[in-house]
């Protein structure tokens, strides 16, 4: 079909990953949530049917009955198309082309359901429709619209029919009371997946995820943040609320640091999030799922010791042992990074140490004190224009003086050193805040229920 493959070509010259044809409107083109330029003339229901050729034969039936279809197209030369064919109760003929994954990063997971005649059409249309606006999340209940995050605000998804959580099951978990699942769509990307019972009956909250790690300059982050990828060695502790962008975040940090010179990276993730490149010829990326790949965190981080490498990922730090294999990690020659569920940096200090029991914790400090090299603690904040979220961001880096502190059980005198650590690089969350305010990014409002101390907030809004 040349006629297809040269309009689909020019969707891949333009860097978009979506095509919307809808009889007798103005063809449209996106990147993302971006419309980008496209001169094309409008087209009849037959000149879109005529252009699609095979697939509409292979369809026509189908839509005619359902009233829509989700069909994968497949270019010699520009890949494997998503193709979602709509038409209901003598409306227009639409049709929605998405860029599918690349089939080197679908080897990479080859357990994710990866193929779109699995994907229900209703599903498919509720996830294309999230995307489209931008959403981070979808949730889904029994028999009621499905409802979506964007920007941090839930709306509804009333333009799609409710959806069965159900079909998110697949061939296991009937009758588990929850079941995590990581999911590749094409057209959409890849999914992390909760399916639970509740009171209401079946429901799914479901996280969209780019698919691949964005550059660490297009998340509007602190400059102060790209000098983490030059350490030698230690542990590099993100924290945050749920939500808040800390596997982003990391992912872009690891792919900032493997474009500076060739390393070994190995990754463990539950599940894997970004799809993590190597930037340099020699360089080498292994990205491991725990409970596909590895049995837990811990046990993958033993293993990954014995794999020679550079830098480290834990997609989170949920128990002692796998602390403890971190921290060893890290005083042993290797860079790790990882997540933790933590407000504040100094706060991510004492979820550590409070991990332990009473008699451990003396020596977890000493340890902490020896490997740790920076907290970050990040949250997103909406925007002024109410288009978006920019994250707001506080960095402790571990100085001597820090280190003393914390084997000395002072954490509280954290907040004082950050004040203060300007000149080696740390930044406290109000004047990152106070910044954003004073450049128009966020709102006052915004930023004060942000803040961790809005008085302190307050007196950097007034210098």
């Amino acid at each position: 079909m040349r006629a297809l493959d040269s309009l689909l070509g020019i969707l891949v010259q333009q860097g978009g990953d979506e095509l919307r044809l809808v009889a007798k409107q103005r063809p449209r083109m996106f990147a993302g949530a971006s419309e980008l330029s496209l001169t094309m003339p409008v087209m009849s229901a037959d000149g879109i049917r005529h252009l699609l050729d095979d697939l509409w034969r292979a369809s026509a039936g189908e839509l005619a009955r359902g009233g829509q279809v989700t069909r994968a197209y497949r270019s010699a030369e520009l890949g494997t198309f998503a193709v979602h064919l709509t038409q209901r109760d003598g409306g227009p003929l639409e049709v929605a082309f998405r860029r599918a994954i690349d089939e080197g990063a679908a080897a990479m997971d080859n357990e994710a359901e990866a193929v779109i005649g699995a994907v229900p059409p209703a599903l498919y249309a509720v996830l294309s429709r999230a995307q489209a606006r931008g959403a981070s999340d979808v949730h889904l209940g029994p028999g009621a619209p499905p409802v979506m995050r964007v920007n941090g605000a839930l709306a509804l998804l009333d333009d799609v029919p409710p959806c069965d959580p159900a079909v998110l099951l697949g061939e296991r978990g009937e009758g588990e009371v929850s079941v995590d699942r990581a999911l590749e769509v094409p057209g959409i990307g890849r999914l992390r997946v909760n399916v639970y019972r509740s009171a209401e009956g079946l429901c799914a909250a479901i996280r969209l995820l780019r698919r691949e790690a964005p550059d660490l300059a297009a998340l509007n982050l602190p400059p102060q943040l790209a000098a983490l990828t030059e350490l030698p060695h230690g542990l590099v502790i993100a924290c945050g609320p749920t939500g808040c962008g800390k596997s982003t975040t990391l992912a872009a940090l690891l792919e900032h640091a493997l474009r500076a010179r060739a390393r070994v990276l190995v990754t463990l993730e539950d599940p894997i999030e970004y799809r993590i490149r190597p930037q340099r010829p020699a360089g080498l990326v292994r990205q491991r799922e725990v409970g596909t790949h590895v049995r837990d965190f811990a046990s993958g981080l033993r293993d990954a010791l014995r794999e020679d490498p550079d830098l480290l990922l834990i997609g989170e730090m949920r128990d002692p042992e796998t602390i403890s294999l971190a921290l060893t990690a890290a005083e042993t020659g290797h860079l790790v990074f990882a997540s933790l569920h933590s407000r504040t940096a100094p706060s991510a200090i004492e979820r550590v140490v409070d991990t332990y029991p009473p008699e451990r914790q003396r020596q977890v400090r000493v340890q902490l004190a020896e490997a740790l090299r920076a907290v970050v603690a990040q949250r997103l904040v909406a925007t002024a224009d109410g288009g978006g979220v920019v994250p707001a961001v506080e960095i402790l880096r571990v100085t001597h003086g820090v280190a003393n502190l914390i084997r000395e059980h002072r954490t509280a005198q954290l907040v004082s050193a950050l004040q203060a650590g300007g000149a080696e690089g740390m930044l406290v969350l109000e004047r990152h805040l106070a910044d954003l305010v004073r450049g128009g990014r966020i709102a006052r409002d915004a930023a004060l229920t942000a803040a961790n101390d809005p008085a302190t907030l307050q007196e950097y809004l007034r210098q």
